[in-house]
């Protein structure tokens, strides 16, 4: 093999090994985030999943746009009520809704009677205020930032298909292609191998040849 050959040989296959280590940080995290909030939907039916604090929602209507979209995938952190100012951000149990739906809105009002703590809220889209207020124990969390569009990659990821493009399949691929490499990494060393024993086979061929025309003179 000519040394420009070895040269691209080489730079494809460290190629290849940064495309799949890339895949290996991008898929595998994801993977286990998308476990465990599976898991903790179904231990803990009452509450949002979350991690460290730290709850990811799908948004699926415009009310907040231009700053959030319909698709996007939000972080909100869990917060005491207290905490709780106007402008801000907030993902709650719609008071309105089955108990399992949840509105992003933002609070245009801070309500304390007599200690029940209550917050007035509106979307950004809306031209006005949401009908109820909102009780301080129906906080999920206050909005900390956005990943646009990726909550349209996350509920494709949880259909069948998206399971199987997003995630099986490429992981196949960085198997297959890590069981190639080696294959390809032991022929050579087999190659390398066969190349030394046949030059050293030849050496003493030669070395056997030297001494028999020694011995004739």
């Amino acid at each position: 093999m000519s040394q420009q050959k070895k040269e691209n040989s080489t730079a494809k296959s460290r190629a290849l090994t940064i495309v799949g280590v890339v895949l290996c940080v991008v898929l595998i995290p994801i993977l286990a985030v998308n476990i465990t909030l599976i898991i903790k939907s179904y231990t803990n039916t009452d509450e949002v999943p979350k991690i460290g604090g730290y709850c990811p929602l799908i948004v699926l209507t415009g009310s907040m746009e231009p700053e959030i979209a319909s698709g996007d995938l939000i972080i909100c952190k869990q917060i005491d009520g207290e905490q709780v100012k106007v402008d801000d951000v907030i993902a709650f149990f719609d008071p309105e809704g089955n108990g399992t739906s949840i509105i992003t809105h933002r609070v245009v009002r801070v309500v304390n009677e007599n200690g029940s703590l209550s917050f007035q809220t509106k979307g950004d889209a809306n031209n006005t205020a949401d009908a109820q207020l909102v009780s301080a124990d129906k906080l999920v969390g206050i909005y900390q930032f956005k990943i646009s569009g990726a909550g349209n990659v996350a509920m494709f990821m949880q259909t069948p298909a998206g399971l199987v493009i997003c995630v099986v399949l490429p992981l196949a691929l960085i198997i297959g292609y890590d069981i190639i490499r080696r294959r390809r990494y032991e022929k050579k060393n087999q190659q390398d191998t066969d190349a030394l024993l046949a030059e050293l086979n030849e050496l003493k061929a030669q070395k056997a040849e030297q001494q028999t025309d020694d011995n004739l003179e």
